[in-house]
């Protein structure tokens, strides 16, 4: 009889421990912020998230709210081929600006709003899982109805396929690639909706982004008139996602220090 008690007492001690840990995971597990770092190369780089334990922040990158715009609207030239906005929507996690931290550094928060709200998001990839996570179907997406548009567009001695594409992008970075270096999302999904096979041209016109990009670069010197680090701004409904009360114990900022050297 004190053997079954025994048993049962262990068993039900390791359920318990079960259900423990289940709920850690659950609660601990909840994106809420990142802080974010303007690089040298004008891209910003993920340097620190609310969850420490799925998100690996090595080479983490996040699309700012110029860059998402132009990425839009090179988008809506696939729209006729068959472009899913379910899939788009599903590929980023939206995020507001919260509060500078450090210079060049700026914290943003999770917010509900769609990728095609007027409102000005930063949009982290939903990568979690990088050959399975929506944003690879994203990119699976829009690399194949480049394919299709560039085939219905111009004629081909042979037909454009997908691995031509990859091929030539796989090309372009394999020194990059060697040397362990991250890419940055933005030029990643850039080099795809802009992939023309030499001696062809979609508009000879077009406006040259990364020229954009350099002559803008001191538009980032308003990032001085955000709240400092001891000022909040003030909450809005934007900003909560989940109404579930079993996230609300989630921590805020741990007060650790901050790397600032540049990626």
């Amino acid at each position: 009889m004190k053997k079954k008690v025994a048993f049962l007492s262990g068993y039900i001690k390791r359920i318990w421990h079960l259900k423990i840990r289940i709920f850690m995971a659950k609660n601990s597990g909840k994106l809420k912020w990142c802080k974010v770092r303007l690089g040298n190369d004008l891209n910003w780089w993920v340097s620190e998230t609310s969850d420490k334990i799925n998100w690996d922040i090595d080479g983490l990158s996040v699309i700012d709210p110029r860059q998402a715009t132009h990425i839009l609207e090179s988008l809506s030239a696939l729209k006729e081929y068959g472009l899913q906005e379910s899939i788009v929507e599903n590929a980023f996690f939206t995020f507001a600006i919260d509060k500078k931290t450090d210079k060049n550094t700026v914290r943003i928060v999770r917010v509900t709003g769609s990728v095609y709200d007027d409102e000005q998001y930063f949009l982290l990839p939903n990568n979690l899982d990088d050959e399975s996570s929506p944003y690879a179907e994203f990119l699976d997406h829009i690399t194949s109805l480049q394919i299709k548009m560039l085939n219905s567009t111009f004629k081909f001695e042979e037909k454009l396929t997908i691995e031509d594409l990859e091929d030539e992008i796989r090309e372009k970075y394999h020194n990059d690639y060697m040397e362990g270096k991250a890419i940055h999302v933005f030029p990643e999904i850039m080099d795809i909706l802009e992939y023309v096979p030499e001696g062809y041209s979609l508009d000879d016109e077009e406006e040259d982004f990364d020229k954009e990009k350099e002559d803008e670069e001191d538009s980032y010197d308003d990032i001085d008139d955000l709240p400092s680090e001891d000022e909040n701004i003030e909450e809005d409904e934007t900003m909560h996602w989940d109404d579930d009360d079993s996230y609300s114990d989630f921590g805020d900022e741990d007060g650790e220090s901050f790397d600032s050297d540049e990626y």
